[in-house]
């Protein structure tokens, strides 16, 4: 798969159905909301392949693939009069604001999901020191607080709290949601996405 260009992994008319998503969210979605609806209507696609928002590797690569398109649309429909926020917790068109000459700034964000190579040269070891570097950090300096506030509210979880509880808040939902239990996958999925936001934010016990 290193030698796949981006396009090579997307269904055809993945572009428009991009956009199309986000013209009828004026709202913003976030970026598991919107990677569930590509996958419910690309269900051949990596975006709904089993297991790849659980798998750390598979889900870099799903959301560098994503960010990835997301810049290029931005940069397609600049022309159009408009821009677009891309954010984990929140991906909107909004109008293009007209930028002082000048006083335009290099977006290293828009450069490094741009790059390809990135996802090339990323392997399950690096995605893995990245989280390890993330788990490091007990201040919670890498968590946004809306992003801190969802990833509780997932886990039924309010402040004051620690990473023990959250430890046992988090098996005692995975024990109850478990599809084997007849519980949701999706369910699941959104537990296990807040309990790795939870482990950045107040480390693992």
């Amino acid at each position: 798969m290193d030698n796949l260009q981006a396009d090579q992994l997307l269904p055809g008319g993945f572009a428009a159905e991009l956009f199309g998503q986000l013209r009828a969210a004026p709202q913003g979605l976030t970026e598991y909301q919107l990677i569930r609806q590509l996958a419910d209507r690309f269900p051949d696609s990596l975006f709904a392949e089993p297991g790849a928002l659980q798998d750390p590797l598979r889900l870099f690569q799903l959301h560098f693939l994503l960010f990835h398109q997301l810049y290029r649309l931005a940069d397609e429909l600049a022309p159009e009069g408009l821009s677009m926020q891309i954010h984990a917790l929140s991906i909107r068109l909004l109008p293009r604001t007209e930028s002082v000459a000048g006083l335009q700034q290099t977006d290293p964000l828009r450069a490094y999901y741009l790059d390809w190579q990135q996802w090339r040269d990323t392997h399950a070891e690096d995605v893995q020191r990245l989280l390890d570097g993330f788990w490091r950090r007990r201040g919670g300096g890498c968590v946004a607080p809306e992003e801190l506030e969802q990833a509780l509210a997932t886990l039924d979880l309010v402040q004051p709290t620690d990473a023990h509880a959250v430890k046992q808040r988090y098996r005692a939902l995975v024990s109850v949601h478990h599809p084997d239990r007849g519980g949701s996958t999706e369910r699941v999925q959104e537990i296990n996405q807040a309990m790795l936001i939870l482990e950045r934010y107040y480390g693992k016990n």
